[in-house]
């Protein structure tokens, strides 16, 4: 079972939200997000469709709940891939009816308030039963008392087993005691100083807790002498080992299992549920703002990143997921001021909006890219800090300007075009993105219709020039104050006068003179040949590549 859409309306944190595009083959999906991003409120989505498949029942005040407008139904939709390949969806709303559609689906969660910090049972027969997965908690806010319900399970099965099996000890060990400690292998490490081994689960009898007994070294520790991380990784691999069953076939689903772990040990504890725990027919999904769990989904190939930090979530949002060569995922787990010591070696370099996805794809290995909100501040950005680089959108700045600018801001880079969009659309770069797809190009027929179009637009553009041009921040310093430069991006005499260079690029026949300051990111959109190409196929053609490499140096 394996997700590739999701819409959440009127639910918690959301207006509209819809995760879309997630991959067939997605075994793993990560949402990063700062605190209160509705990292968590995707994973009570999922809860309440359990609820619903299983026909629990939850009362009209339990409902409102999960609504964002309390006067207004909420709506879940999903789709996924059934076994055919094809996509199955179903939809409830507020009603809860079952729906017959959701039978084909398996839900398995845990939340983030599982922390046990010791035991406290003495006596077998205290736990409901687990077989249905009916002990889980009622909401995703509710505490997770299912980890010495797995203790009493796994010790029932081995008492069970003592006694009826001629060869008990050594199922046992295959059954339980094995993987568990190949999993902390994995995890911990396997140097005797730092290697963690189960070597006992003796069920609580006689009034005393269960014995569940790990060696570290030479020494002998229970469960209740371990450290906090240790405590949550076999939190965790217990419970996996306990509910085998209920991972089948299914999305798995828990939150913040990062929790008390270095980064090292994230990255391998995430590695370890997803490659050895979760079956191939699951897809796993889990919270996190940790590096750890950002890095392995970054190099796993199976892993999709889904981003949802930073959004105003009272409209509408469409999410899909984030490319991941793009590293302003990072920020969410270092924020950007540590950026430079985390990347050593590396130069920072700040773009506009989301225009650094295109940046990342290339490759550079010198440069790292980070998304800036807009021109003004990536700007800002290189005024304040000298060790960082910028990349601005040429707009309407004439070659005189730019000059100036790269003399007085040499780490602020200007594209040679209006946009990324002009380097994307350019008839060069059409032309390798053709070529390399096989396909015919017939680039004047393409220039003469951009030029048509041009001169469509060029008469509603030009009296607009010199008041685009107050928006700039370039010379806004006080230590220009009493220079001209600022007079260049003010309604003055050096501004009109750029104004008229600028009109008369847009006039010229010359392509490269008038092509460098129409904005193709606004214009042209229906000319054929641009049509039904993506920009992230355009942004990875050599010719697109080789002009960022010239324009950085």
């Amino acid at each position: 079972m394996k997700f590739n859409a999701l819409e959440l309306i009127n639910f918690k944190r959301f207006t509209h939200l819809t995760l879309a595009d997630i991959p067939a083959d997605a075994r793993l999906v990560l949402l990063i997000g700062s605190n209160g991003s509705g990292k968590s409120s995707i994973f009570d989505a999922f809860e309440l469709l359990n609820k619903t498949k299983r026909n629990d029942g939850l009362k009209k005040n339990q409902l409102d709940y999960y609504k964002k407008n309390i006067n207004s139904d909420f709506e879940i939709k999903l789709s996924w891939n059934n076994v055919t390949g094809h996509n199955d969806n179903a939809s409830i709303n507020s009603s809860l009816k079952p729906l017959k559609q959701l039978d084909a689906v398996n839900f398995y969660g845990r939340s983030s308030f599982r922390q046990v910090p010791r035991l406290t049972r003495t006596t077998l027969g205290n736990s409901t039963n687990i077989e249905n997965d009916s002990d889980r908690p009622r909401f995703f806010i509710d505490r997770d008392e299912r980890f010495e319900n797995d203790i009493e399970k796994i010790t029932s099965i081995i008492l069970r087993d003592f006694f009826r099996s001629p060869d008990a000890q050594s199922k046992i060990k295959a059954q339980f005691i094995s993987p568990i400690n190949e999993s902390l292998s994995r995890i911990f490490g396997e140097k005797d100083a730092t290697r963690l081994e189960l070597l006992e689960i003796i069920p609580p009898l006689e009034g005393n807790v269960a014995q569940v007994t790990f060696r570290k070294g030479s020494t002998e520790f229970h469960y209740n002498q371990l450290s906090a991380g240790e405590k949550e990784v076999i939190n965790i691999l217990i419970n996996l080992s306990s509910r085998r069953e209920s991972l089948e076939d299914a999305i798995c689903f828990f939150d913040e299992i990062d929790l008390h772990l270095n980064t090292q040990l994230q990255f391998q504890l995430l590695q370890e549920i997803t490659e050895y725990w979760i079956p191939e027919s699951s897809q796993f999904w889990t919270a996190s703002h940790s590096l750890g769990f950002i890095e392995y989904a970054r190099a796993y190939s199976n892993a999709v990143i889904l981003d949802l930090d930073d959004l105003n979530f009272d409209i509408p949002q469409v999410i899909i997921p984030t490319p991941k060569e793009n590293t302003d995922i990072f920020e969410i787990a270092v924020g950007r001021a540590f950026l430079p010591n985390l990347l050593a070696g590396k130069r920072i370099c700040f773009v506009e909006n989301n225009d650094s996805e295109y940046y990342a794809s290339l490759g550079l290995t010198h440069f790292v890219f980070a998304k800036a909100n807009n021109r003004n501040a990536v700007y800002h950005r290189v005024l304040n800090d000298q060790s960082v680089s910028g990349i601005v959108d040429r707009d309407y700045l004439t070659d005189d300007d730019i000059a100036l600018i790269r003399t007085h801001y040499p780490n602020l880079f200007v594209l040679p075009y209006y946009s990324i969009e002009n380097l994307m659309y350019h008839p060069d770069n059409l032309a390798a993105y053709y070529q390399y797809n096989n396909q015919k190009f017939d680039r004047n027929d393409y220039i003469s219709q951009i030029a048509a179009q041009k001169q469509q637009e060029i008469e509603k553009i030009i009296p607009s020039l010199a008041l685009k041009r107050t928006e700039y921040q370039y010379f806004k310093e006080q230590k220009y104050s009493n220079t001209a430069y600022p007079n260049r991006f003010t309604n003055k005499g050096d501004n009109s006068e750029q104004a008229e260079v600028l009109a008369r690029y847009l006039q010229s026949d010359d392509f490269e003179t008038w092509y460098k300051v129409f904005p193709m990111k606004t214009y042209a959109k229906e000319v054929p040949q641009r049509q039904h190409i993506s920009k992230k196929d355009l942004a990875k053609t050599p010719w697109f590549k080789h002009q960022i490499d010239k324009l950085l140096g």
